[in-house]
């Protein structure tokens, strides 16, 4: 203590001057941190304040709109994000391509687990078509990623089809991974995904000229030792089962 019997001042941090966007992306990290734990009807405008260590006020100035504004500029950010997933260069196996964009998203599944849930199941009370629309742009974002790599500049109905019916099956087998615990490991689910994958492009292909041609061509990329050739190794025994029926 002073002579005067009080305790001396203890400074304050120096207040950190950021520019508009990086305050603004400050606060997209926050809530994005938040809506990653818990669902955007349990985040409120004060628990993002916090988070980003700033007060309610400065919130509200870079997001007038209040939580739903903050919550569809946080949603576009994971968007942006997820959409980066599927973006893989040109070359090596189709497979091992797959395999590396699904590491990334499913890294994201992981880190967002409540926030991811909460998305795509709906039923939030910030959801709007806005916030739907921007859901739905990711789904097309990938399946354009994914028809890129089979390289078909245009693509017919029944191979869009198949791509777009594996983005959703990704998508309810993320929330099914949650949901038992996330269980099995993720590098399995991420395996086991490529398989369906596979699978569902060999099946359009036994009906469908164009898959059939863009199959073969992937899958003379593949090696005997890889996916590939493992999921026939496996697949065998079973399609010998199956012989009878021809």
């Amino acid at each position: 203590m002073n002579g005067s019997g009080t305790a001396p001042a203890v400074p304050r941090p120096a207040y950190r001057r950021l520019s508009v966007e990086q305050r603004r992306s400050q606060l997209l990290a926050a809530a994005l941190g938040l809506f990653a734990q818990r669902a955007p009807e349990d985040v409120s405008l004060d628990d993002v304040a916090t988070a980003a260590e700033v007060s309610r006020p400065l919130v509200y100035r870079y997001f007038p709109g209040g939580k739903q504004q903050l919550y569809e500029a946080a949603l576009r950010s994971a968007a942006d994000q997820l959409e980066r997933c599927f973006a893989e260069p040109d070359s090596g196996p189709l497979t091992q391509r797959l395999s590396h964009a699904l590491d990334r998203y499913l890294a994201f599944v992981d880190e967002h687990d409540a926030g991811f849930s909460a998305l795509l199941q709906g039923g939030s009370v910030v959801e709007t078509s806005r916030t739907s629309a921007i859901v739905d742009e990711v789904r097309r974002a990938a399946a354009e990623q994914i028809l890129r790599h089979l390289g078909e500049p245009e693509p017919g109905l029944r191979l869009r089809m198949t791509v777009r019916m594996w983005i959703t099956a990704v998508e309810a087998a993320s929330l099914i991974w949650l949901d038992e615990g996330k269980r099995p490991p993720l590098d399995e689910l991420r395996d086991w995904l490529v398989d369906h994958f596979v699978a569902l492009l060999t099946a359009t292909a036994a009906r469908d000229e164009q898959t059939a041609r863009i199959t073969r061509a992937a899958l003379a990329l593949e090696t005997a030792a890889g996916p590939v050739g493992d999921l026939a190794r496996r697949i065998l025994p079973v399609a010998d089962g199956a012989a009878h029926l021809l």
